[in-house]
This record gives C-alpha cells, sequence and structure tokens, in this order.
C-alpha cells in the first residue's frame, strides 16, 4: 500500500480510528508529498548522541548511509532487500505502509553479538517531500545492548514515516533512547514493534519537542517467562506542536514485568497526547504491570489528551494506573519569587524538576546526562 493509495482510500489515520481521533492525519494530508532525494551534505555532522557509541548508522531521507569506521567487532550491519510486510492496515496502517515504500535497501539490520552500543540517526534534510524508512534491530541471547535513536529535522514541512522491528532473544537486554527533535511544520510517524524472549530485558525512554503532527508508537509482545520492560517518555511541548505518545503492551505468559511512566508539559497552543494500553491475556498470570502518566498545562489554550487502559484476563495479577493533568504549584512559584528566583526561571525549575524522575531511570550514564541537558535547553535553562 503506497502512501498516495492510502489518501484516496480510507486506510490513512484519520480521528474516526479510535486510536488515531487526537492524532489526525487524514485531515491534514491533502496530497502526496515528492519523494526525498538522495541527500548526503549534512549528514557528517555530529547528532545528539554524539561520542556514546563506536558503531553509528546514518538513514538521510529515507537511504542509509554508511561511513568508515562504523562496524565493532559486537555489531554487524547488514540490509534486506525483500522483506515481508506482516503489518494490518487496520491496526498498524503507518507500520504498513513503511513495510511497502521503504527505499532501498528496504530495509536496515544492527545485530549486537556482544555487549555495545549503537547509533542511529534518522535525518530528514529536505523541504516538503516525504520519505518512508525500515530498521531491524536484534540482540543476541545474553548481550546487554544500549541503542542511540535521533530523528533529526534539518528541513522542514516534510512527513517522515519509520518503521523499527526489535528483536530481543532469550537472556538479552536493550536499552532503547529516543530524541525527536522534528520541524515544526513536519509530520513524523515512528512505529516500534517489540518482540522479547524469556528472561529479557527491554528499556525504553523517548525524549520529543512534538512537530506539526509527531507520533511514537511502541508495541511489545511480553512473553512473561521473567522478562521485564520499562516503557519512559517526557514530552515538552510549545508554539502549536503536538506529539503523540502511543503504547500497547500485550503479556501473553506468566510472571512478566512492566514499569511504564511518561511525564509531560504543554504551553502555548501546543498539544499533547498520551495513550497507554497493557493487555494482560488469559493465563498470564503473576503479571505485575504498572502505569502513570502524569503533565502540566502551562497554557489555557494548551490541551493534553490522555486515554491510559488496563485489559485484564487473568487472575493473580498486580496491575495500576494513574493519570493526572494539572498546573504548576502557585505556591511553590511564589515561594521561588520570594527567594529572588525570576518567575519564568522558577516556573523551568520546577517542571525541570517534574520531570527528572523520568530522566533519573534512565541507567546509561551519558545518556541521562544528554537527556538532563536536552530537558534544560527545552525550557529554556541551558548554560
Amino acid at each position: 500500500m503506497s502512501l498516495s493509495t492510502a489518501l484516496e482510500g480510507s486506510d490513512l489515520p484519520s480521528r474516526r480510528h479510535e486510536d488515531w481521533r487526537w492524532t489526525d492525519l487524514r485531515g491534514l494530508i491533502r496530497t502526496v508529498p515528492p519523494v526525498s532525494p538522495v541527500f548526503f551534505d549534512v549528514i557528517k555532522s555530529s547528532g545528539p548522541f554524539e561520542g556514546q557509541a563506536g558503531a553509528e548508522l546514518i538513514i538521510a531521507n529515507g537511504r542509509q548511509n554508511w561511513w568508515p569506521g562504523e562496524d565493532t567487532e559486537t555489531v554487524e550491519f547488514f540490509e534486506h532487500g525483500a522483506p515481508d510486510n506482516p503489518y494490518d492496515r487496520a491496526s498498524l496502517p503507518m507500520a504498513a505502509i513503511a513495510a511497502d515504500n521503504a527505499i532501498e535497501p528496504r530495509a536496515s539490520i544492527i545485530q549486537f553479538n556482544g555487549d555495545d552500543a549503537a547509533s542511529v540517526r534518522f535525518v530528514s534534510a529536505t523541504d516538503g517531500t516525504s520519505h518512508h524508512a525500515r530498521l531491524g534491530v536484534v540482540v543476541k541471547a545474553g548481550v546487554s545492548a544500549v541503542l542511540f535513536e535521533s530523528h533529526e529535522g534539518r528541513g522542514d514541512r516534510y512527513l517522515a514515516n519509520t518503521l523499527i522491528e526489535i528483536f530481543l532473544e532469550e537472556g538479552a537486554k536493550l536499552e532503547r533512547i529516543v530524541l525527536a527533535d522534528d520541524a515544526a511544520e513536519a509530520v513524523a510517524v515512528t512505529t516500534a514493534i517489540v518482540k522479547i524472549a524469556a528472561g529479557a530485558t527491554f528499556n525504553q525512554t523517548v525524549l520529543t519537542g512534538g512537530a506539526r503532527r509527531q507520533r511514537i508508537e511502541t508495541h511489545v509482545a511480553h512473553p512473561g517467562a521473567h522478562a521485564q520492560v520499562r516503557l519512559d517518555g517526557i514530552y515538552l511541548l510549545n508554539g502549536q506542536r503536538h506529539a503523540d505518545q502511543t503504547t500497547v503492551v500485550t503479556h501473553g505468559g506468566v510472571d512478566g514485568v512492566t514499569s511504564q511512566l511518561t511525564k509531560g508539559m504543554v504551553a502555548d497552543q501546543a498539544r499533547g497526547v498520551f495513550q497507554g494500553r497493557i493487555i494482560v491475556a488469559e493465563g498470564a498470570d503473576q503479571t505485575d504491570a504498572r502505569m502513570g502518566h502524569h503533565a502540566l498545562i502551562l497554557s489555557d489554550k494548551a490541551e493534553i489528551d490522555a486515554k491510559p487502559e488496563l485489559l485484564i484476563f487473568a487472575d493473580d495479577v498486580s496491575c495500576a494506573h494513574g493519570n493526572t493533568i494539572g498546573a504548576l504549584d502557585e505556591e511553590a512559584v511564589f515561594y521561588a519569587r520570594q527567594r529572588g528566583i525570576p518567575e519564568l526561571e522558577a516556573r523551568a525549575m520546577l517542571t525541570e524538576a517534574f520531570v527528572g524522575e523520568v530522566v533519573e531511570r534512565i541507567e546509561h550514564d551519558g545518556a541521562r546526562e544528554i537527556a538532563a541537558a536536552w530537558v534544560a535547553k527545552q525550557l529554556g535553562r541551558e548554560e
């Protein structure tokens, strides 16, 4: 299915699709932008995770670019010219479109054969064009890996659609840190499909400043079997930016753990969307699943839509979810101002402290420092 076919038919997500009602693409995309051209000029510049990984893959305008020294003994890069498309157009429309339309090679693959870190940079470099990309990540049995993933908007008014498929073998561990820095007028969708084996650990933190329309979606097939999942996120939005963080975790077996914490802030006319769904299938007893979403609205014209869900079909489980949306504590702001801190700085400091809990859950030291610096920059507090 091509983007034009989806646009002509009813496959492009719209407000009529329950899971997309707050992130309407069909109402925004009236014509299909031309395909993004080959672009090499900008990609050698440093990304947000510079120096954190010896192995790096750069995908610019949907096309992979290889540079000397990117491989390590423990990280291999492959390409797949004819991967299948198993995705249902009704439930995963943008994943299906990306699988059908990814530019040659049809899929890039990163494989971790030993403990290591790798960086992948998705660069959108050309105004008013569109591209699709597909990436596979494989972590072999018993291996501990870190994936630094950035989405960099060097152009504007682009449409970027990315499909990422992650496979963790038995006892493997992956920490995925995503920093989405899309342009203000861009439309960007990233769909991650994660499959983990027994005893594996998948930790994820998403940091985003939004775009005209932006959705970062994660689906996890959880086997139970002592596997553990952590799904965290921070969104800090201003102007007219829109960010949608949607997650679905399906517990299919006994004795699995999921911990989820997302915090956000919206100002001006921005809109934040959080949709978290944890499904505990029949027979998935002794599941321990926790979900929390907490957000601040700093403007009367800003908006947050939240839909946390627990669907439980098993006995003997421990599951809970929480959702709070409110304003900054004005007493705390007043207290800071009484001590000589300007009001805007006081509000930024309090917001920084509010989302800091998510930052502190990042295990990788370098990534945690980068996340903290990103939060400060988004709030105008960088030194």
